[in-house]
């Protein structure tokens, strides 16, 4: 089996001891060939070329960005753009191996992987020697002309202006740990407009919703973590089905306290209040904002955007798990 190992040497939680014994192990079960990642999006071309030259698997050791990009190289594999995918989306494309070696790991989590990269490792072994496979759907984002497939969520407001405050600590280079997102989400709170909603939610079938803050958009759940706590805002989301939504039409503490408390301690149940929006199993809507708004993507920042489509792409990937 033709497999090319993608590793990112600036992982988080790994180190060159680490990366070149899971190397060692993988090397052993497959067709090895390796390759580091050097720069930002350097994941998404080495992917791609691994496809155009037909090999079997990708395998990522890294975060949740390399993963992303890594997914996108796979499945626009010639400019980055809209491919269509057919029937049957994840024929004709490598299967994914994932390894943990962020700060988070929300996708390796997701579907079921030890957040150590070793014992993960060994979860993949298993899958290999038993042809485990399991078809995933993604989520994917466009806007001016432009396309991305998201793992396990997107964002837009006060998620994605905390994504690129912690971006900033990093470029400074300070890690990306649990206690520093949250850290910067309570400053930031302080300095956030809680008076003025910028986005509109509108969709097929979809009753228009005005007045939102924040927008949390999810192909699975957990949407997050901290530490080993799951963070649940739309519990029931899930890589087989469409996307959810959770919107918050006010950011007063008032409204805010009761949300928190719940999507960190409840693992199942709806959080519940009047100025919520909620969504489940969709295949498209659209937020569209009257000013530019902050937008992450898989936990990277990408700019401000005043109108974005939120796509479902049912059965995208074939991941060994």
């Amino acid at each position: 089996m033709r497999t090319m190992l993608l590793v990112n040497p600036k992982a988080t939680t790994t180190n060159a001891r680490t990366r070149d014994v899971l190397m060692r192990a993988l090397g052993a079960a497959v067709d090895l060939s390796v390759e580091e990642t050097r720069y930002r999006g350097h994941a998404a071309a080495l992917a791609a070329t691994a496809r155009a030259k037909g090999y079997d698997v990708v395998a990522v050791l890294g975060g949740d960005g390399t993963i992303n990009e890594t997914v996108n190289g796979l499945l626009n594999p010639v400019n980055g753009g809209d491919t269509p995918l057919g029937d049957d989306p994840s024929a004709g494309r490598p299967a994914l191996i994932v390894i943990p070696g962020g700060s988070a790991n929300v996708f390796a989590r997701a579907l079921g992987l030890p957040n150590d990269p070793v014992e993960s490792t060994g979860a993949v072994l298993e899958a290999l020697r038993d042809g485990r496979r399991r078809t995933v759907g993604l989520g994917q984002a466009l806007w001016e002309g432009q396309s991305r497939y998201f793992t396990f969520c997107s964002g837009m407001g006060y998620d994605a202006e905390v994504v690129r405050a912690v971006e900033g600590l990093r470029g400074t280079g300070r890690k990306a740990t649990p206690a520093r997102y949250v850290n910067t989400a309570l400053r930031h709170y302080l300095a956030t407009d809680k008076r003025h909603p910028p986005m509109t939610l509108t969709g097929p079938g979809i009753p228009t919703a005005r007045g939102v803050f924040m927008a949390i958009i999810s192909n699975t759940s957990p949407w997050t973590y901290v530490g080993a706590r799951p963070v649940t805002p739309t519990p029931w989301a899930s890589f087989e089905t469409g996307l959810d939504l959770l919107g918050l039409r006010r950011m007063g503490p008032i409204t805010l306290a009761p949300v928190l408390r719940h999507i960190l301690t409840e693992s199942d149940a709806l959080p519940a209040g009047r100025h919520l929006v909620q969504l489940h199993d969709e295949p498209e809507f659209t937020l569209t904002a009257e000013r530019p708004v902050a937008f992450q993507l898989d936990g990277d920042y990408l700019g401000e955007r005043e109108t974005v489509t939120f796509r479902s792409t049912p059965n995208a990937l074939q991941v060994l798990v």
